[in-house]
Formats: C-alpha cells, sequence, structure tokens
C-alpha cells in the first residue's frame, strides 16, 4: 500500500506547488522546457526584492505583477486601447512564457500595458518617483491619461516624476505604451532577432525589469558616483542632488559594519574624498565591502539620506619581465579565466524567474573555479551586479549590439582591414546614448573591470573615437574596445576569437602596447535529452555525445591555455555559461537542470591557471 501512494502523493504535492504559482487569470505558456524556478513564481508578488542594492531607501512599493495588456497596430500607437486583451505578468517579456501571453509583437505592432495601482497616502506625501528597470524599447509612459514622459533604450533604469499627474485617493492609474523593432532597427539588441536560429535568439519586448514606486523629499539624491584609488587609499564619491540649494551640504560617510571609518561634509554639487586606511582589497578570494551613507544636510538637519556601498580594487596593466602587457587586479597578475554569459532563460527569457535564478548561474561559475564572467551583448538587473559583488567574480560588461555589421576580419595581425561601417546619425547618437547610460547606471559596481564597446564586427562603426570615449568616461576600468572585432591600435585590450581551440594575439605585434587576451573559444556542445529547447536540430560549434568525451576535450584546452599565460596571455573566456536556445554550448542545460561536468572537477582542472608562478612580473 505505502509503495503505491508514495508516487501518488508526490505527484500531487508537485501539482498543489505548481498551482500555488497560478491565479485564474495567469498561467505559464506551455509547451516549451520551463527552469526549477517556474513554478515558484507568485503572480501576486514576482521579484519583490528590492530593484537598486547600490542606492537603497527603506520607503518604496514594487509594481510587479498581473497588468491588463494590449497589441494593436502600430498605426494606432497614440491611442490608448479601448479594451486591452488579458492579463499580463510584469515584469517577464510579453515573449515569453512566465508572462502567461508568450506572443510576438513585431515592428508593425505596439505593446500596451495598463494597471490601478494603490499608492497609500504615506507615499504621496512626498514627490513620487515611478521607476523602471528597463523596457525594450522605446516607450512613453501615462499616469491618470496624462504623459509622464518618454524614454529610449532598452538597458538602462529610468524614472519620471509623476506627483503632477496624481488625483486624489490611493488608486492610480498607470499606463505604457512600447515599441520594439527588434531587427528591424538600429538600436542596441543583442541576440535579438525576427526570426531566431543558431546564435541568434527570440525577440524580448516591453517591460522586463522592475517597475517601482518612490517617494522622495523635494530635495533629494537622485544618484551616486564612488571610484575608489587602491594607490591613494581613497574613495571619492559624487552625488547628483535635485533641487539643491545655496547652503546645502552632502555628507558622506564609509563603514564596516557599525564602525564609521570616515566621514566627510562638503559643499553640495562637490565630491568628498573619503581615506581608507590600510584598506581591505576586493578580489574573487575576498569579495571585501564597505558600507556607505550619503546625506544632503541643510541648516544641520538631514533632508536626504541613501545608503549603498564600495569596494577598494584597482584593474590596470603593465609589462611583464618579457616586456608583454599584463592585466593586474590590485597591482598584482590575475589570470582571468571565466564564460561567455548570455543571462537568457527559457521561461523568462531576458527575465530570471526569481531571485533565487537570478544567483544560481554566478553560483555554479564560482563553484566551477573561474573567476570571471563576460557579460555578453546584454545588461543585467543591477541586482545580478551586486551579486558578483558579494561573492567576488570579476565581470567584463559588453554594449549590447545594434545596426548590422560589414566585412569581419577575425585577425588581430591585421589591423583595421575591416573598417568600420557607415551609421546614419541617428543610429550613432542611438548608441552613444545608451552605451553612456549603461555606463553610468553600472559605474558603481566594483566587480565590472572591463567595458567591451563592440563584439566582432557587430555593428561596429568609429571604432577609435567610441573606444577613446568608454575611455574618457570611465578612468577607472580597462576597455576592449572590439571583442573579436575589426582590430585598432585603441584600448587597452587585443583581443582574439578562435573557436574551437584556444589560441592568442601576437605578442611581437601587439604585447608592448596592449594587453592579450582570447575573447572566445570553445562552443563544446552535448545536448542532453529532456533538457533542450527543440528535440533535434541543435546547434553547437562541435558537439560530443557524451559528458566524458566533452570534458576530456575540454581538458586538453585547459592544458594548452596553460602555455599560452606563460607566452603572454592576460585572459580567456570560455563558451558559454548555459545552453540558450537551439545552441547546446553551455556547461548547464538551458532549463539549468543538468550541470553536465561536475563543478568540482572543472575547479581541479582550473586551478593551475592561477598559478602565479606562470608570469613573471618586473
Amino acid at each position: 500500500m505505502k509503495k503505491t501512494l508514495l508516487p501518488i502523493l508526490f505527484l500531487w504535492l508537485v501539482q498543489f506547488q505548481h498551482a500555488g504559482a497560478q491565479s485564474s487569470d495567469w498561467g505559464i505558456v506551455t509547451g516549451k522546457i520551463t527552469t526549477p524556478w517556474a513554478a515558484k513564481v507568485n503572480p501576486a508578488n514576482p521579484l519583490p526584492e528590492y530593484p537598486r542594492p547600490q542606492l537603497v531607501r527603506e520607503n518604496w512599493q514594487n509594481l510587479n505583477g498581473l497588468w491588463e495588456y494590449a497589441i494593436q497596430p502600430k498605426a494606432q500607437q497614440q491611442t490608448q486601447p479601448a479594451s486591452f486583451q488579458g492579463k499580463i505578468l510584469v515584469p517577464y517579456p510579453v515573449e515569453s512564457a512566465l508572462s502567461g501571453v508568450g506572443k510576438m509583437v513585431g515592428a508593425e505592432k505596439v505593446l500596451w500595458y495598463k494597471r490601478q495601482a494603490d499608492v497609500p497616502a504615506k507615499l504621496r506625501k512626498q514627490k513620487l518617483l515611478l521607476h523602471f528597470g528597463a523596457v525594450d524599447w522605446q516607450c512613453e509612459v501615462f499616469v491618470n491619461g496624462k504623459s509622464a514622459g518618454t524614454h529610449e533604450g532598452g538597458y538602462d533604469p529610468f524614472f519620471f516624476d509623476i506627483t503632477p499627474l496624481l488625483r486624489s485617493g490611493a488608486k492610480q492609474e498607470i499606463t505604457v505604451r512600447v515599441w520594439d523593432p527588434t531587427d528591424e532597427g538600429p538600436q542596441p539588441r543583442g541576440k535579438q532577432v525576427k526570426k531566431p536560429e543558431a546564435i541568434w535568439y527570440t525577440p524580448v519586448t516591453g517591460i522586463w525589469q522592475t517597475v517601482w514606486l518612490e517617494p522622495v523629499p523635494d530635495t533629494y539624491i537622485a544618484t551616486t558616483r564612488q571610484t575608489p584609488s587602491v594607490d591613494a587609499q581613497t574613495v571619492t564619491v559624487a552625488a547628483q542632488v535635485e533641487n539643491l540649494r545655496p547652503g546645502d551640504l552632502l555628507r558622506v560617510s564609509a563603514w564596516e559594519g557599525k564602525k564609521k571609518l570616515a566621514e566627510q561634509e562638503v559643499k553640495g554639487g562637490t565630491a568628498a574624498v573619503l581615506p581608507v586606511n590600510n584598506p581591505k582589497l576586493w578580489s574573487p578570494d575576498n569579495p571585501h565591502l564597505y558600507d556607505l551613507r550619503v546625506s544632503v544636510v541643510r541648516n544641520g538637519k538631514v533632508v536626504d539620506e541613501v545608503k549603498s556601498y564600495f569596494a577598494m580594487r584597482k584593474i590596470s596593466m603593465e609589462p611583464d619581465a618579457s616586456g608583454v602587457q599584463r592585466m593586474l587586479l590590485n597591482n598584482k597578475f590575475l589570470f582571468q579565466y571565466g564564460p561567455l554569459d548570455q543571462g537568457w532563460w527559457p521561461d523568462g527569457l531576458y527575465t530570471a524567474p526569481t531571485e533565487e535564478a537570478l544567483k544560481f548561474d554566478i553560483e555554479k561559475t564560482k563553484e566551477m573555479g573561474f573567476n570571471m564572467i563576460r557579460k555578453h551583448v546584454k545588461v543585467e538587473p543591477a541586482r545580478w551586479y551586486y551579486h558578483c559583488d558579494k561573492m567576488g567574480m570579476l565581470v567584463w560588461q559588453d554594449m549590447p549590439n545594434g545596426d548590422w555589421g560589414q566585412f569581419w576580419e577575425n585577425n588581430p595581425g591585421i589591423e583595421g582591414r575591416g573598417g568600420d561601417m557607415e551609421r546614419t546619425p541617428a543610429s550613432e547618437k542611438i548608441y552613444k546614448t545608451e552605451w553612456a547610460a549603461i555606463m553610468d547606471a553600472l559605474h558603481n559596481f566594483p566587480s565590472i573591470v572591463v567595458w567591451v564597446p563592440f563584439n566582432e564586427a557587430w555593428g561596429q562603426f568609429k571604432t577609435v573615437e567610441m573606444t577613446n570615449l568608454t575611455m574618457q568616461r570611465d578612468t577607472s576600468r580597462l576597455v576592449n574596445s572590439a571583442s573579436g572585432g575589426n582590430f585598432h591600435l585603441v584600448g587597452h585590450i587585443i583581443d582574439l576569437h578562435n573557436y574551437p581551440d584556444p589560441a592568442m594575439p601576437r605578442a611581437d605585434l601587439f604585447g608592448a602596447k596592449q594587453v592579450l587576451v582570447l575573447g572566445e573559444f570553445g562552443g563544446l556542445g552535448l545536448p542532453v535529452e529532456g533538457h533542450t529547447w527543440q528535440q533535434k536540430d541543435n546547434w553547437g560549434y562541435q558537439s560530443f555525445k557524451t559528458a566524458d568525451e566533452l570534458f576530456q576535450k575540454y581538458t586538453s584546452f585547459i592544458d594548452r591555455l596553460e602555455n599560452l599565460i606563460r607566452r603572454g596571455l592576460s585572459a580567456a573566456v570560455y563558451t558559454q555559461t548555459t545552453d540558450v536556445e537551439i545552441e547546446t554550448n553551455g556547461l548547464i542545460t538551458y532549463d539549468r537542470k543538468v550541470i553536465k561536468i561536475p563543478p568540482q572537477k572543472l575547479r581541479q582542472v582550473h586551478d593551475k591557471l592561477y598559478n602565479p608562478e606562470l608570469v613573471k612580473m618586473k
């Protein structure tokens, strides 16, 4: 009797748990594989975590959850729909299973959202800001039928002051119109295409990060910018303060737990420089973070205060004993090795199902013995970088590509042979505006050590100018001008792509001026039955039938990397963290249910890459 009942009881528990994540207005779209966290999504409270860990206020309201949606012809984009077509779970993209919709939109249509928000009186006593973590791509926001503002950019956070648009009482109507031409427009889009195939994936349209409300005083801190100097043992903190008054002061203090390390008051609009004596340096082995408090003080009283954090971390380059430039962390050579991380999910596409899921790939990457992640042509929510900061994971941040490219010369022995494409003035402006916004939004995360403006020849234009603009905007990090792209002697890094075998740029041509890295290699595929996006016709650079065969080949690659490090290689990026749609090159399946090679086996293989004896510095 017990043997008969146990399977039935288990099935009932699974069904009950999944039913708990449903509502009468929403259900996961079926037909594709899902992650273990899909069943844990609560439509009444999806992704409830505070979305901005680098600038924290206690009082806020999450607006994630079920909204109404409508898809209508673009010709009608100025007219709000008379009726809506159903419910969508925000912030999952409309094409995703977790949105509950699973429909394509495309360049000829617009997507509308609407919800009634109950805004309590305590939030309406101050200015009220409406925040969007990210909306892809062009949107206009309305509050109670009136426009709050417009925004273009699929990867940067933005907000509107909606105070003048509020009506009396708690109930406020929020409407959002979104248009996204995917690969039919010049805007940054990463790997999204209208017709997914090979390394190109399903489009993402609309709201894909948290929507939230924040009350602030009339004078409030909009952003902070903290930049450490390991050599000077200081951290410089600036703040953008709205409605600053004459005589207002900025008070900045650094903390370690409950111990105040330093405090300084400066005139509003100027930066504070705090001493951090004998700092504990942030690294993958010791990701030490300091707390930060920033306040606006008027006549001795605090009128606004935010909490943040920083780390004492330096990324730089210097020649080794052979004259080859090496990438240094905190003035010491550390070989940087990590996977190409696409950041896609079978059930949420751009959006991880839960916070636990968001952390999972980073945790497993760390367990596998990698110390770096290259975030590939996508930008993550702020909490992803926060977890990298906390766990000690170095990050190379790509700019999401847009526009189509031109001839690609993946040979760093031929400078600039592929040339730069000519973008329209509108396309150039879109790129410059969004890249600057992305860099500013991510500046405070110490895990990010390298900016990557271009990948291969994907929309690569005015390489020298764009690289110099990137270097000028942030002098505290290294810049990899074109990962595997058409090469120019600009920026700090020369970056070769080579599949499947590891290789490196020629040290005799570039090593005296630029750091030598292998920006992509590997791509060893292993489709795992029952865990693929589609049952057949999956794709890999080189496919294997068993995990043992895959591991044997991978191990041979690591042996070769060891020799390349001696010859001048400073970093390498293996393709890739997970399978994505029909790509089966991942170390983990797309549904995150199978890790193809045990993390401990990978860690043991990787350990020798970090041997300091491989490189002799001056």
